[in-house]
């Protein structure tokens, strides 16, 4: 009996021995200072892995649930928040960072006080500027963040903000060690919080190599469930036939960013598993609103017309998207469906000559050189907008730039027409309208179209002030409306969002959003 005992307690622990997990990811982090950077495949290799937030968005039960913070608290009048932090919250310890205390409100104060206070000491430090808290103007919505005590800290706004809840679900509202930054800024060496992070979140940064490699270890005081892996590996592979060469090699088991043709194939194959839910996200081509002649929206109602997007979604996406009529997906509340622009080349060139251009003109078209869920074939969506343009008089150079470069120089507004694509973070329809077609968010370069309307601005802005959903509704109607007949997009599609895995995974959930949770999983 006792044989029989020992046989078993050795097979149940062979069974459940962690194992690592490698990730075939699609492209390099811009860093690891999340609230620089807007991509998500920073949000991704930082946030979602090294960090928490004070709340999160569970997507599953489309509500906010607690996170670093035990419970939250709004005032009546909907300008206090109070958070009572949980306790015994360890920092990541590394060879770099031995902490002596666990989290506390003077964490939470350093992080959103170097955001907003343009006189703080680490404020300049980013040397990519603050964008997420630039587009949502929150240095003029916050007017201070205080410490009741040490486990409970206060935001006090200066105006009503029914999205202010929400907002703290994103990357960019991740906690930070007050304690380190200040070592580190005692010793002028500011740039390591880019390069040599330190969180509180599930997994410890061990190394990185810019295109080829990050390796995480698991972070053994993490103050929620333990990662059934003991090692987290992302496998940087920007070409998504690669990654899929790879999953089936078993270099990786799970891949990001599928092709659809991949994940078609993956359907009918034993040996993977396609895992997939409509994203909460838009494809577009932007027009850049302050590149002449794409300030006249006759120019771009014209372009609209002149392409044909269901050609487009049909190469591109192959059955694996639906197409976009405006800014936000259908399950988005307040979405209304609008006409489309329908293919019509006649219509196009009418436009163009009564806009003051019968010949046509020149311009440029920026892809990125590698897919990604949002743009799974760059260089033939370009081609097919190259050759619909042609046929209207519109000679378009196509311009293949790598992602890190384009979207730094997109953001400085570079570009005239950009392929795109926006996903959303916590469900509210804000979260599309205030970073793409705000006038703050033209100088933190998130609203790629660069146009800035009073009428429209106002209707955002009110938006969020009003927490009755109803008129937030009505409100961001009227909002629909002008972008739609301004045509500041050619929308294109919303994409499913698909990762193929191998079949021994268990645990995995995927996320509408696109953010990665991999501390569940388990490698059978």
């Amino acid at each position: 009996m006792r044989l029989i005992s020992s046989l078993f307690v050795l097979l149940w622990a062979v069974t459940v021995e962690a194992k690592p997990l490698t990730v075939c990811t699609e492209a390099s982090p811009d860093g690891f200072d999340v609230v620089q950077y807007n991509s998500l495949t920073t949000t991704n290799a930082s946030a979602d892995v090294l960090f928490n937030r004070l709340i999160d968005y569970d997507a599953s039960a489309r509500k906010l649930v607690p996170s670093l913070a035990e419970k939250w608290q709004i005032s009546p009048d909907g300008l206090s928040y109070t958070f009572t932090l949980k306790k015994n919250i360890a920092f990541h310890r590394t060879d770099y960072f031995n902490p002596t205390r666990t989290l506390n409100a003077d964490d939470v104060i350093f992080t959103f006080n170097r955001m907003l206070d343009s006189n703080h000491p680490w404020h300049k430090s980013a040397v990519n500027g603050y964008p997420h808290a630039q587009t949502f103007q929150l240095p003029k919505l916050i007017k201070s963040v205080n410490k009741i005590d040490e486990q409970t800290v206060r935001f006090e706004l200066n105006a009503p903000e029914a999205t202010f809840s929400a907002l703290l679900t994103m990357g960019f509202a991740s906690i930070y060690s007050a304690e380190y930054a200040n070592q580190l800024l005692a010793a002028g060496k500011t740039a390591n919080l880019n390069t040599k992070p330190i969180g509180t979140g599930p997994f410890v940064l061990k190394n990185y190599q810019k295109d080829s490699h990050i390796r995480f270890d698991v972070f053994t005081a993490y103050f929620g469930d333990k990662p059934k892996i003991d090692k987290l590996i992302y496998a940087i592979t920007p070409d998504a036939s690669v990654r899929v060469q790879k999953l089936k090699a078993s270099e990786c088991q799970i891949a990001l960013s599928p092709k659809p043709q991949d994940v078609l194939a993956a359907r009918q194959d034993k040996n993977i598993q396609a895992i997939e839910t409509p994203a909460f996200s838009t494809a577009f081509i932007a027009f850049n609103s302050q590149h002449k002649p794409f300030d006249n929206a006759k120019v771009r109602q014209a372009l609209n017309y002149a392409f044909d997007k269901n050609a487009y979604l049909k190469q591109v996406f192959d059955g694996t998207a639906t197409a976009a009529d405006g800014p936000y997906p259908p399950n988005t509340w307040s979405y209304i469906n609008q006409e489309d622009y329908k293919y019509n080349p006649a219509k196009a060139k009418q436009l163009l000559a009564e806009a003051g251009f019968p010949n046509g003109f020149s311009t440029s078209i920026w892809i990125r050189p590698t897919g990604s869920s949002l743009n799974p074939n760059p260089r033939a969506g370009g081609e097919l907008l190259q050759a619909d343009l042609a046929r209207i008089g519109v000679k378009a150079e196509l311009k293949v730039i790598e992602w890190g470069e384009l979207i730094k120089r997109a953001k400085a507004g570079e570009h005239d027409l950009l392929f795109m694509g926006w996903s959303g973070d916590n469900g509210d329809p804000d979260n599309f309208l205030t970073p793409q077609f705000s006038c703050s968010s033209i100088e933190s370069g998130l609203n790629f179209a660069r146009y800035c309307d009073p009428q429209l601005d106002k209707l955002i802005n009110n938006g969020k002030k009003i927490a009755n959903q109803a008129t937030r509704a009505k409100l961001y109607t009227s909002a629909q409306k002008i972008i739609h007949d301004q045509a500041l997009w050619i929308p294109l599609a919303h994409p499913i969002t698909a990762v193929l895995t191998k079949p021994n995974i268990r645990g995995y959930k995927i996320n509408p959003f696109s953010r990665q949770d991999f501390s569940s999983i388990i490698v059978k």
